[in-house]
């Protein structure tokens, strides 16, 4: 491998705060890396997939010395944008081949089994604060075409021998306080997390042996023998492997040129709700919804007394959103308020901000040994919670000469094939979404 000089462009600032964060308690030790340090093992990228993988190494290899940079701050990453489902088995009723695909779902079960164990560990055995909450998740219906939908879920779950159990009108409207939804399927293999807290938290009890740096983006990257070599603003890092979690950001980093499909979607987050305004929300102190059309509103009600909406996805040119794409997409927030809560919406909401998710035209994914000793996972194509812990994890398996189940299965993934020219895509994403939008009609 030749020692040739890569710049590296670092990731766009967020133009707005995630609610999560500022909620989140109080922020890591700000300490970013300056002047030449050597590691045996450097992690890019704090989020789901980075912060296992950097816990996962240094566990593996008590001896070694692991850095883990964030080009931001830990929890106000995309990670941490998330609405906090830490989901078993996602659903995509509208995929032909999804309910047919029995082994492509049992893996993809078990690859996020392990994730959730992961994390589960880290609340469990080193004191985790992430109000983890173990209740599952509500795929809820407001029309007869997500309802539709929610049959074709479950005819999936039959298949799969999951466990579930359908929701009916007064039930739902019960527990959510909403009259707008019409019939439910609850089902329990989810965990609902504040994502923000968990991976300002997990970062605190990280083994001895990692040293993270927040504000500290790679600039420019020299892989080879005997030290790679990565640049940041203020200094160096040799490390003898590097593993990136950087998201769609991977690219930027020389391996999988122009295969990213970047999207944005955003959510919304209200203040703290009153005693009386409470009453309005439901009978249940803490919930989630997933909207049986994907393009519909997710809900979270927190156990702080919150109510978040997430909704609106958009191509992400260049990776970067603006305050314009998160207040259009607060527009559209404010009309589902509406819609289920019409007494109580006039509130308003607290915080609004937008979080990125990498596609691939294929689904394929990023996992593997890219160069010698440079490890990397990344493209998610949504739910990345559990499948990033998993994956995450995984690759610092591979990293430390390791193989498991998980390794063997994320083997056999397809890689992520090289989109339509960007304007085309650009484009062809706008439409398509604009469209199902529309088609998700009284679901948003």
């Amino acid at each position: 491998m030749t020692k040739e000089r890569k710049v590296v462009q670092p990731p766009h600032p967020e133009p707005t705060m995630s609610g999560w964060y500022t909620t989140a308690g109080p922020e890591l030790a700000l300490v970013p890396q300056e002047g030449d340090v050597a590691c045996d093992c450097l992690v890019i990228g704090g989020g789901w997939m980075g912060l296992h993988a950097a816990r996962r190494f240094a566990e593996l290899n008590p001896q070694s010395s692991v850095v883990l940079v964030d080009a931001g701050r830990i929890g106000n990453n995309a990670s941490g944008r998330c609405m906090g489902f830490v989901i078993d088995l996602a659903h995509n009723p509208r995929k032909r081949d999804f309910v047919e695909d029995i082994k492509g779902n049992k893996e993809e079960l078990f690859v996020n089994l392990d994730g959730i164990a992961y994390i589960r560990s880290a609340v469990e055995e080193h004191g985790v604060d992430c109000d983890w909450d173990a209740q599952g998740k509500y795929h809820s219906a407001a029309t007869a075409h997500g309802v539709e939908d929610l049959h074709r879920f479950s005819e999936a779950l039959d298949k799969l021998g999951q466990n579930y159990s359908w929701v009916e009108t007064p039930e739902i409207q019960a527990i959510t306080g909403s009259k707008h939804y019409i019939k439910a399927l609850h089902h329990p293999g989810t965990v609902l997390v504040q994502p923000a807290k968990y991976l300002k938290n997990a970062t605190r009890s990280l083994p001895a042996n990692v040293t993270v740096h927040e504000n500290t983006p790679i600039v420019a990257v020299q892989f080879g023998a005997p030290k790679h070599i990565c640049e940041t603003p203020a200094g160096t890092i040799r490390a003898s492997k590097v593993i990136i979690c950087a998201s769609g950001y991977l690219t930027k980093f020389g391996f999988f040129d122009n295969r990213a499909i970047p999207l944005y979607t955003f959510a919304s987050m209200t203040r703290q709700l009153t005693e009386s305004e409470l009453s309005r929300v439901g009978n249940k102190k803490a919930y989630g919804l997933i909207p049986a059309n994907s393009f519909g509103t997710t809900v979270r009600r927190t156990i702080d007394n919150r109510l978040f909406l997430r909704n609106v996805y958009s191509y992400a040119t260049d990776f970067k959103t603006t305050t314009q794409d998160v207040m259009r997409a607060r527009v559209q927030q404010q009309i589902a308020f509406d819609r289920r809560w019409p007494e109580l919406s006039s509130i308003g909401f607290e915080a609004s901000w937008g979080g990125l998710l990498t596609l691939a035209q294929n689904g394929g994914m990023v996992f593997g040994e890219l160069a010698e000793k440079v490890y990397g996972a990344a493209f998610c194509n949504g739910t990345g919670v559990a499948r990033g812990a998993a994956f995450g994890k995984a690759v610092a398996d591979l990293a430390s000469g390791r193989s498991s189940p998980v390794v063997d299965i994320l083997k056999t993934r397809a890689s992520p094939s090289k989109p339509y020219p960007r304007p085309v895509t650009a484009m062809g994403v706008r439409i398509l979404t604009a469209v199902r939008f529309r088609q998700a009609g009284a679901e948003v």
